[in-house]
Order: structure tokens, then sequence, then C-alpha cells
């Protein structure tokens, strides 16, 4: 038996292409790959894992170096990175008169309806009612700092 990859970044990182390794060479199941610098049948025992690691590793830094320089060359460009935002006064007067209730954040995050973009009529996640109170404590702070 065989177990066919389309290419190398497919299969997995680090540990995780070390169990499957494991388990391949237990099924004694073969290991091919369609494309890319692997290309072609390899015992899944040995060096082809070692270099499939180290490949999958360094491609992975690519990318996120690829992404981070893009992220930066957006912002000096004015362009604002992320999705639409979905909070505005209302939500936050609302999750603030919830906080001094002592409610949780997934409490608050249940009780405020988005009111804009394409998330209309859903609920803010825990983590942006948690962001949007901490930007209002900051710009607080800010204020009664100066």
């Amino acid at each position: 038996m065989t177990l066919v990859v389309r290419e190398h970044k497919r299969l997995g990182r680090g540990i995780e292409l070390a169990m499957l390794a494991e388990e391949l060479k237990a099924g004694d199941v073969g290991l091919e790959f369609l494309t890319g610098e692997l290309k072609g049948s390899h015992d899944p025992s040995g060096i082809v894992f070692t270099v499939l690691a180290a490949m999958s590793g360094t491609e992975r830094e690519y990318i996120r170096d690829r992404t981070l320089e893009g992220h930066e060359s957006a912002r000096k460009r004015g362009k604002t990175i992320g999705g639409a935002g979905v909070t505005d006064e209302d939500m936050l007067s609302m999750a603030l008169y919830l906080r001094d209730q002592e409610m949780s954040l997934r409490d608050i995050a249940k009780r405020l309806v988005i009111t804009t973009s394409t998330k209309r009529g859903q609920h803010p996640s825990p983590a942006t009612v948690m962001r949007m109170l901490r930007e209002h404590d900051e710009k607080a702070a800010t204020v009664a700092s100066v």
C-alpha cells in the first residue's frame, strides 16, 4: 500500500510528521509525492522524513516572513489589516454597563448584537468584547494621566 501526497507541504510539520512516519512504518505503507522537490516514491523511514520536516519548517517560516512584510508594506501605504470592525459606541456603552454588573466576558458577548457589516445580527466573540473594553480602558487611562 502507498500513501500518495500531492506535495510535501500538505503532509504536516514537526511532531505530526514524526508520528505519521511511525504509523506508515508500522503499517508497511510506502510514500509517494506527485510534485515538488521530493517527487517520486519513498520509504517512510529514514532521511526522507528528516529532510521533509526541515523543508516544511523552512517553508512555514518563509511564508510567515513574507506575510509580515506584506502587512508592514500595507501599513506604510495607509491600509488597515484585518476585517471590518464590528463594534460601535452603542455596543461599547452596553458592554461597559454589563461589566459594571460584574458579568463575564462570555455573558457580555451573548447579550451584545453586531449591527454593522456582514456579521449583522450575530454576537461578537468574547475576545472582541475584551479587546473593545481594553482599548476603552487604555484611552481613559491616557486621558486621565494628561
